[in-house]
């Protein structure tokens, strides 16, 4: 039995071109990471470096075409719909927008039960489990009652974070959860993240375009660029002292909050874009 959780091996995604006789897009040129049992492992990339489409091969909403996912060393990128709603009691998805993810119609309640009654679970049971999530991300237990729209954006995460714990996970795939949110509200969203996989020991892979969000939340960084991972490590020495030239890129392009830091970054940013 492995002790890895996640394990991708040489993963390849590519999607049809359109028109005849031109080659498929290939969006991961055969990617090869792992997350083990309790670890956050942080994706970063800009945008259109594959990184979501890696995480969306993850939950079985992307093809491979090429490589092998695996899943405590079953393979898992060829399951068919039963099995893989199987799996969904094991990896969950939090997603970057948190208000368009929660049915608007539904009360908090029903928002959560939902996977838990589909499951068999008793309503009564169901509920009882809903109470005890809202106090794990630290929202009002009248929360249930009420719908979406009545939440601030960060409250709304919070309730799209208890929906993916709701089944009790092994792994949870965050897709930009905080990169819609303010950076107070980010912080405090983070926050919570660790705090739940501290008392759970869930893992995360966690998805972003942000060094500095991967810096607060990740044991390991794999940097993504063009479909290739180009630097993998240790949070902080990726974070702090990256070898990659596009890693380097990545971490002066994350804002600060001196101003004449920033200032010195942006000079820095453009002096390296132009070598």
């Amino acid at each position: 039995m492995t002790s890895l959780l996640l394990e991708l091996d040489d993963v390849v995604v590519e999607y049809p071109a359109k028109g005849r006789g031109k080659e498929p897009f290939r969006v991961l040129h055969g990617v090869s990471l792992s997350v083990a049992p309790g670890e956050t492992l942080g994706l970063v990339g800009e945008s259109g470096s594959g990184k979501t489409t890696l995480g969306r091969a993850v939950l079985g909403l992307a093809p491979v075409t090429g490589g092998e996912i695996r899943f405590e060393g079953r393979p898992v990128s060829g399951l068919g719909r039963r099995e893989r709603r199987a799996l969904s009691k094991d990896i969950q998805v939090v997603f970057q927008d948190p208000y368009t993810s929660l049915n608007p119609a539904l009360t908090v309640m029903d928002i959560l039960t939902e996977p838990l009654l589909v499951t068999g679970v008793a309503r009564a049971e169901a509920e009882r489990r809903v109470q005890k999530l809202l106090g794990h991300v630290h929202l009002p237990q009248d929360a249930a009652r009420r719908l979406p729209r009545e939440f601030s954006g960060g409250q709304r995460q919070r309730i799209a974070i208890a929906r993916a714990l709701c089944r009790d996970p092994r792994l949870i795939v965050c897709d930009e959860p905080v990169s819609a949110l303010d950076l107070t509200t980010q912080a405090r969203v983070l926050d919570l993240f660790v705090e739940i996989q501290e008392a759970t020991g869930v893992a995360y892979l966690f998805v972003t375009h942000d060094l500095s969000v991967v810096r607060h939340i990740s044991h390991r960084v794999a940097v993504l660029y063009r479909g290739d991972i180009v630097e993998t490590g240790d949070a902080a020495q990726v974070t702090e002292h990256p070898e990659h030239a596009y890693t380097k890129r990545l971490l002066l392009a994350a804002p600060v909050s001196d101003p004449e830091r920033q200032a010195q970054r942006r000079a820095e940013r453009l002096k390296a874009a132009a070598s």
